[in-house]
């Protein structure tokens, strides 16, 4: 008999777990509240409604751990991808420059490519391909309003959904699958039904504003020789995000707590103002290069968040998955949120395709989840914590940092960078750890690679003067100064 499995929620989540589990003796329901693509690429970033997908609209990087994962599990995919204009940005592309002339190709390095494309044209085309996977369907302007739950035995199972308008229709299921993100329902659903599950939550500290270009007719996309498309200027980071179809956009992070700016991030002029006076977005957006096509998307209230649902060893609840943002979600600054999602994913359907025991997949799923994506979530977590620390100390121009965090700063600053952006060794092993095909933190147990960084370190900086980054932008008092906006 047919295993039968609801998935709650269509974004790049509930789209992997779908295909990831397609093809075998399934019936596949994926059940979403928004309504389907519209049938042109152009016509769906304009006005696709996808209020269950609140960050649709912002910048993306999709990491080599989801291009890989396409490339070798679902290569129609990767080729309609490619049709429909999204790109691969290959390692050597991504080279620094200092490193281009010393590159020597390996085998390795084709996992370590980006893919360039709008959330957009990713969901559009990832969508398309499901539809045609056997025994998967879609209920779309469909809402999930509850969980139908038995609990007879000593742990209890997920039996399905409950839809529409008063939760009165079921759609059973022998698993139910979360993947519908960071508004989830289905956790308060299951706490309702007495199933505990613990969550730890940690702040972002930041708000997140995007906004869409496209080059003009006759304009390419700058060179990449140096000046940094990516950086962090302590009151404010940046990223221009490449896309698909002659498509880019720039995401701006303000800190919480820079009261004056992040309102202002908000309004159009600002915002544009703003890049222009970062050399690394200016060259970009520049009015002679593109035209804006879109307003500026801002979004707040930015946590990570990581789900318990295993105890002791012991599951709080069976037949139940909860994927992507519906399980653990990290600050969207660093990228990985649709690529772990893909992971995760494809993590659970490997637990589901090697047992059908209810408890034995919830235990190894939940051991996997762990391995493979907490190491991302601790480094991310703590990253931020630091962001947010070094966010009060530029509102403060009389602070000064102790030895700690002098050392701490002058190993990222003159020792990994440089060492980065001079050895490719380096920047190939912390590639790796970007991209999600080793831990972010791999490098470190390299010896010969820690010794390079050292040796890095220790180096004079005259010596290395090539290998340091371009000043990003000014200083904080004097960008407020020039955007008109009060100090705070």
């Amino acid at each position: 008999m047919a295993e039968r499995v609801a998935v709650v929620g269509a974004g790049i989540a509930g789209l992997g777990a779908a295909m990831a589990l397609a093809g075998r003796e399934r019936e596949i329901t994926v059940i979403d509240r928004d309504p389907p693509a519209p049938a042109n690429l152009e016509t769906a970033f304009d006005t696709w409604e996808r209020k269950g997908v609140t960050q649709l609209r912002h910048s993306h990087v999709f990491l080599g751990c989801l291009v890989t994962l396409i490339r070798d599990k679902h290569p129609r995919l990767h080729d309609k991808l490619r049709q429909a204009g999204a790109r691969e940005f290959d390692f050597e592309a991504a080279l620094p420059h200092q490193l281009r002339d010393q590159y020597v190709p390996t085998a390795e390095d084709r996992d370590l490519a980006f893919l360039f494309s709008r959330r957009t044209t990713l969901e559009h085309v990832m969508r398309a391909y499901v539809e045609t996977l056997p025994g998967v369907r879609f209920l779309t302007e469909t809402a999930v309003r509850g969980l139908m739950v038995d609990k007879s035995g000593n742990v209890p199972k997920a039996t399905g959904v409950l839809t529409g308008n008063d939760g009165a229709k079921t759609i059973a299921a022998d698993v139910v699958i979360d993947a519908s993100g960071r508004n989830t329902i289905l956790i308060d659903a299951l706490r309702d039904n007495g199933v505990t599950i613990d969550e730890e939550k940690s702040p972002a500290g930041i708000l997140y504003f995007t906004r869409h270009y496209r080059l003009r007719e006759g304009q390419d996309e700058p060179p990449r020789d140096g000046q940094p498309g990516a950086g962090d200027l302590g009151y404010i980071k940046y990223g221009v995000f490449a896309a698909d179809n002659r498509h880019f956009s720039i995401t701006l992070a303000v800190p919480e707590i820079e009261m004056s700016l992040r309102t202002a991030t908000l309004d159009p002029r600002t915002f544009d103002a703003i890049c222009m006076r970062i050399p690394g977005a200016a060259r970009w957006m520049n009015p002679e290069r593109a035209e804006p096509v879109t307003k500026v998307f801002g979004m707040g209230n930015l946590h990570n968040v990581w789900r318990h649902f295993v105890h002791a060893g012991e599951p709080r609840v069976l037949n139940f998955f909860a994927v992507g943002d519906a399980a653990l979600r990290t600050n969207p600054l660093y990228g990985r949120g649709c690529s772990s999602s893909m992971m995760h994913a494809h993590i659970l359907a490997d637990v589901m395709n090697e047992t059908a025991d209810p408890k034995a997949r919830a235990i190894a799923f939940d051991a996997r989840t762990r391995k493979a994506l907490r190491p991302f979530w601790d480094v991310i977590v703590k990253q931020d914590l630091g962001a947010i620390r070094r966010a009060k100390q530029e509102q403060n121009p009389a602070h000064k940092p102790r030895l700690k965090a002098r050392l701490i700063k002058s190993f990222a600053d003159d020792a990994v960078g440089p060492a980065t952006r001079g050895n490719l060794s380096v920047y190939r092993a912390i590639m790796k750890g970007f991209h999600m095909i080793d831990t972010p933190t791999a490098w470190l147990r390299r010896p010969l690679i820690v010794a390079r960084v050292l040796a890095m370190w220790v180096t004079p900086k005259p010596w290395k003067r090539a290998l340091y980054q371009p000043k990003l932008g000014p200083e904080r008092q004097e960008m407020l100064t020039q955007l008109g906006l009060a100090s705070t």
